[in-house]
Order: structure tokens, then C-alpha cells, then sequence
């Protein structure tokens, strides 16, 4: 496996001691990797590492063999693309929210063209979440980090939103997803287990 990100003895400690200590692992390039886990492991804090919305107190983040903390924070974050498992709208229409070709970037997520001339903050939840996803990938970034992208979805969004991550893994994209849905882990290429700290370790 060529591991296009690599955790190394990485520890985050949190207001009450450790969210994870000594958590080592690799994410292959141009496949899907699923992190899954209990809540309250860590899985989203392990996510925000990968561009810096968060650092870690001990251990190292490497993208492309280096750690990340090396690069450029604006460069870093175009390349590495965080998704939030609530979908952010900014105010003004769908085109304002994701920029450059907007009727490209919605094609590509599924959604109809048309929607780009309609205000964001109009769209249903399902909608909002492809959109985000549009406007990530509107960056071309190599590495797509979703954090429970179906989380607030119904039924028929998820098996969308779903149909659309796998086909952008299977595109070449490193897609690294947090999840709490057991269905991920069977169409995954990789997956990571993050395991709760025991209670003498701070948990």
C-alpha cells in the first residue's frame, strides 16, 4: 500500500486529557478509506488534522511524506479538502457558494445545472450536502476528507451521496471518510479502526 497520509504516534489531548494517543495509520492513495469507530474515539479530531484545523500535541501528520505542518495552510487546505457532516451554506446563490463553473461542479455531484442560479440557503438538506461536496471538489483537491456525510440525510439522499463517493474513489480520488454506518466499511477500499482510550489513559 502507497500511503498517501500517514499518522505517526499522533496524540490529541483534549480538556478532560487524551482524545487519542499513539494512533498510527496510512491512507492509500486514489482509494476510499473509511474510519470507523464509536463516538467520543476521536474520529472527527483524527479528520481536521489532515489540513490543519487542528494540530496534534505529539506524533506527526504526513501528506505526500511530509508533515504537514510544512506546508503552506492555504495551499495545504485547497489540496486537502475537510467536508463537515453539517452542511455550511454562504450567503448569495448556489454559483456564489462554489465559484469558477458552477454548472460543471453541480454535474459532477449529481445535481441539475439549473440549481446554480438558485439561493443557497433554499436548497433541501440532501441538496446543501452535494453542493458542499461540488464546492470542494471545484478546487480539485487531491485528498477529499468527509466527516458523516450522510449523517443527516433520509434514505434516498444517502444512497445518492453514497454512489457518489464511491465513484469519485473509484475516479482516483483519496477520499478518507469518518462514518458511523457499517454499509461504508463493506464498499470500502480501506478502512481505519479507531479505538476508544481506556479510562486510565485519560478517557
Amino acid at each position: 500500500m502507497t500511503a498517501l497520509i500517514e499518522y505517526r504516534a499522533v496524540r490529541v489531548d483534549g480538556d478532560d486529557g487524551p482524545i487519542v494517543a499513539d494512533f498510527s495509520a496510512g491512507v492509500p492513495a486514489g482509494r476510499l478509506t473509511v474510519m470507523v469507530g464509536p463516538s467520543g474515539a476521536g474520529k472527527t479530531t483524527l479528520l481536521r488534522l489532515l489540513n490543519r484545523l487542528d494540530d496534534p500535541d505529539a506524533g506527526a501528520v504526513l501528506f505526500a511524506g511530509q508533515d504537514v505542518r510544512r506546508y503552506d495552510v492555504l495551499d495545504l487546505r485547497r489540496r486537502v479538502q475537510v467536508v463537515g457532516q453539517v452542511p455550511v451554506t454562504f450567503p448569495g446563490t448556489v454559483a456564489d457558494n462554489i465559484g469558477g463553473d458552477a454548472a460543471a461542479a453541480l454535474g459532477r455531484v449529481g445535481l441539475n445545472p439549473a440549481l446554480a442560479t438558485r439561493e443557497a440557503d433554499r436548497l433541501s438538506v440532501g441538496e446543501a450536502q452535494r453542493m458542499c461536496l461540488a464546492r470542494s471538489l471545484a478546487l480539485e483537491p487531491e485528498v477529499l476528507a468527509l466527516d458523516e456525510p450522510t449523517s443527516a440525510l433520509d434514505a434516498a439522499s444517502k444512497a445518492g451521496i453514497d454512489e457518489l463517493i464511491v465513484g469519485l474513489a473509484r475516479s482516483g480520488l483519496t477520499v478518507v471518510m469518518v462514518t458511523h454506518d457499517p454499509r461504508h466499511a463493506v464498499v470500502a477500499d480501506h478502512v481505519v479502526t479507531v479505538e476508544p482510550l481506556a479510562k486510565e489513559d485519560g478517557r
